[in-house]
């Protein structure tokens, strides 16, 4: 089973949307296929989307060895303002290393820069498939649109909890 969920600024990692004008963002698996599978030692995908373009331009800009801004960190995390069909691929947030509250917890202890390098870290860790499964049934790529449905629906579940 993956979990894949979000994190807004101000809601710890369980939550499922972000609020309108906020940056979401997923850190480490909660949902109940996690807890069940946590408490069993098992450790679950924890599936995140960011926007392709913007994942590329941090990983340029690093390449670069270019400070990383605010900016570049929302990119990375906000879908509200991104186009309908602005593609988006998924990340797998154990790459992180580390489990943060929300976004701004993971800046204020890594900084932009950390953050920033810390979502590439989690691109790095879904594209090694360290846990060798198939293609077919591997996270793919989506649109925004598609990621914001998502959101909404796990956002409806939670609210049914």
């Amino acid at each position: 089973a993956q979990a894949v969920l979000a994190l807004s600024p101000r809601r710890r990692c369980c939550a499922a949307s972000p609020p309108a004008a906020s940056p979401a963002l997923l850190l480490p698996a909660a949902m109940a296929d996690a807890d069940h599978a946590s408490e069993e030692g098992i450790e679950v995908p924890n599936i995140f989307y960011v926007p392709k373009k913007a994942i590329e331009g941090v990983a340029a800009k690093l390449k670069k060895k270019e400070a990383m801004t605010e900016a570049d960190v929302e990119a990375l995390t906000a879908v509200d303002t991104l186009a309908d069909d602005e593609a988006m691929v998924p990340v797998d947030m154990r790459g992180v290393g580390e489990d943060f509250e929300d976004v701004e917890e993971m800046v204020k202890k890594l900084g932009t820069q950390g953050a920033a390098e810390a979502f590439l870290k989690a691109k790095e860790y879904f594209d090694a498939n360290k846990d060798g499964e198939e293609a077919d049934e591997r996270p793919k790529e989506m649109t925004a649109k598609e990621w914001r449905a998502v959101l909404a629906a796990e956002d409806a579940e939670g609210e049914e909890e």
